[in-house]
């Protein structure tokens, strides 16, 4: 059941990932280490580099069902332990939480990797102090090699300037990645065979991994009308009803909107969506702030898939790929902010007055992020992130350490409204 391992850091084809760090740190700053993020974006892998032991319950019947008779047996091993897929065994959780009060200032005991989050209930004795959760994403650019890596975001907010060439990527290239994601078993994929995993990935979903959760059986068929209808909805705020409606007049198939909300929550659960949420500061003016998140999946690739759009399609169909490229951009954002020590949210006025993406960081610094396609929409960009800078209450929040519009490709460099314009293939944390 116990696999000793090599000697960590030697994994073969090993893309570094930035939470590697991370996890280190938080190894030597608690007992546990809960790696929480979707199947197949590196959380094994990630693990393994640093356990002297592991158990993987996805692929160990043996080990799970000793584990239902006995989760003790799933804590021996040389340590880091690494429990794969923990929540396959509930107990888990409580057993790790144990071990860890039972040897007080021994750090890094246990790695514990999971793709889905289990109920409250299987959680219910907290692992405050003991175990930290780190959260992991598909590969960023930056991760995957496509990024120049000559514009820092953690310069930007220190006050540096954004300065470079044209970093390669264009209109095609910027679909391919895309459609193939970040996902490290598909970077060496064509984008038509890496879509047919995705696609893959989306049918797993919907008929296995949402049926392992709690709570009433899910119908996959309305799953994937869901799932089209978000993916359709990308980079929008579409409420609950309108996903309904939009399933309804798209799939013709009626669709509960309540249905659409505990979907959309188990599609969170297993990491499939992650909506952004909304950013809520004091205002100068009496603006009316929109609170609801925009929709996202946790990579593009998924809402490529979900709408059957390959590289060609989505040549052809530049407003979807506008709306993924978004997507993928908060993708990255994310990854990067969280490096950071930062959160990625949205701002939305009833009026009108939007910001795609503001990054806050822990010091209450902030960030304001336009995205857009093509360079030939950078003035509306800029534009719109002033508007949002001039309604902020700066003797609050400050004024924002720098507004930047995202694009796919050109160069990169600070207008004379002191707007910047960042590529995304330029950007690293």
């Amino acid at each position: 059941m116990s696999t000793n391992l090599p000697v960590p850091g030697r994994i073969a084809d090993y893309y570094p990932r930035l939470v590697d760090a991370e996890l280190v740190r938080r190894l030597r700053a608690t007992g546990a280490v809960l790696i929480e993020g979707p199947r197949g974006c590196g959380k094994t892998q990630t693990g393994l580099r640093l356990a002297s032991s592991a158990v993987r319950l996805d692929r160990d019947r043996a080990a799970r069902a000793a584990g239902e008779l006995n989760p003790m047996l799933l804590l021996e091993g040389a340590k880091p332990r690494l429990i794969d897929e923990w929540q396959l065994v509930k107990e888990v959780w409580n057993e790790v939480r144990g071990d860890v009060d039972d040897h007080p200032g021994e750090m890094g005991r246990y790695i514990l990797a999971g793709s889905a989050v289990p109920s409250d209930d299987e959680t219910r004795h907290t692992g405050s102090m003991r175990i930290t959760r780190l959260r992991m994403r598909p590969m960023s650019l930056a991760e995957s090699g496509h990024s120049s890596g000559v514009v820092s975001l953690e310069a930007l907010f220190d006050g540096g300037d954004a300065a470079a060439s044209d970093p390669g990527l264009d209109i095609r290239s910027i679909a391919e990645r895309v459609v193939v994601g970040g996902w490290p078993a598909l970077l060496r994929l064509d984008p038509d065979d890496a879509m047919v995993a995705t696609q893959g990935y989306l049918d797993e979903t919907r008929r296995v991994d949402l049926d392992r959760l709690d709570g009433p059986k899910r119908d996959p068929e309305n799953v994937a009308r869901v799932l089209r209808s978000l993916a359709r909805n990308t980079a929008t705020e579409a409420s609950a009803s309108t996903i309904a409606a939009d399933v309804a007049g798209n799939e013709q198939q009626s669709i509960d909107y309540k249905t659409v909300i505990a979907y959309g929550r188990d599609l969170t659960r297993v990491f499939v969506v992650e909506d952004l949420p909304a950013w809520e500061p004091a205002l100068r003016s009496r603006g009316e702030l929109r609170k609801a998140p925009t929709r996202h999946f946790t990579d593009p690739s998924l809402a490529a898939a979900a709408l059957g759009a390959g590289v060609e399609r989505l040549l052809k169909d530049p407003d979807t790929l506008g709306h993924l490229f978004e997507s993928l951009v908060v993708r990255d954002l994310r990854v990067y902010a969280q490096s950071n020590d930062a959160q990625v949210k949205h701002y939305r006025e009833a009026k009108g007055v939007e910001a795609d993406a503001i990054i806050e960081r822990r010091d209450g610094s902030w960030a304001g992020i336009e995205v857009k396609l093509g360079p030939g929409k950078v003035d509306e960009g800029a534009d719109s992130l002033l508007r949002v800078a001039s309604h902020i209450d700066t003797d609050k929040h400050g004024k924002p350490a720098f507004l930047a519009v995202i694009t796919g490709w050109g160069f990169a460099y600070r207008r004379p409204d002191d707007v910047l314009v960042v590529p995304i293939g330029a950007l690293v944390p």
